[in-house]
């Protein structure tokens, strides 16, 4: 009988902030101040930076053109308790990106990962968004806890044990 290796919380952080591409985006809306709280897909970056691809006609889109701040919280989601599955919430800045060649840039990379978003990645009141971490709470489940700095979630994260993630 084999021994599991040791619990990584770094690792789960990455594997996580690699292979979701759902979350939960809470930004600040602009009329009261008050957090709201919607869906979004999302994808990686090279160093594992969220890239977001939003709709101005989203409240989400308007809220974060007054006030970029905002968190991301990314769960994985399985059979049995949800709590007990590992879920990473990060908190930042989403900065919308008008430069064209970055924009084509990240354009690559979301549909790459969200081959379905090319229906309308197009559309003239879509934009791309990076989403810079500043802290970022892994609840790895009952017990397993653990704080990062963008510095050390993000970067080239070595090969993963597993990329592939349930829906």
């Amino acid at each position: 009988m084999t021994t599991p290796p040791p619990y990584d919380p770094l690792l789960e952080a990455r594997r996580l902030l690699r292979g979701i591409r759902v979350a939960s985006l809470s930004t600040l809306m602009a009329q009261t101040g008050f957090p709201v709280g919607t869906l979004t897909t999302i994808a990686a970056n090279e160093d594992g930076s969220p890239i977001l691809l939003l709709s101005q006609l989203s409240l989400h889109t308007r809220n974060l053109d007054a006030d970029g701040r905002c968190s991301l919280l990314l769960a994985q989601t399985g059979k049995g308790d949800p709590l007990a599955h590992p879920r990473l919430t990060l908190v930042g800045t989403a900065i919308k990106v008008t430069e064209p060649q970055l924009r084509g840039q990240l354009r690559g990379i979301f549909l790459a990962q969200n081959p379905k978003a090319a229906l309308y990645a197009d559309f003239g009141d879509f934009s791309f968004w990076q989403f810079a971490i500043t802290i970022a709470h892994l609840n790895g489940g009952f017990g397993k806890a653990a704080d990062f700095t963008a510095a050390l979630l993000l970067g080239p994260a070595g090969p993963l044990p597993s990329a592939n993630l349930p829906a």
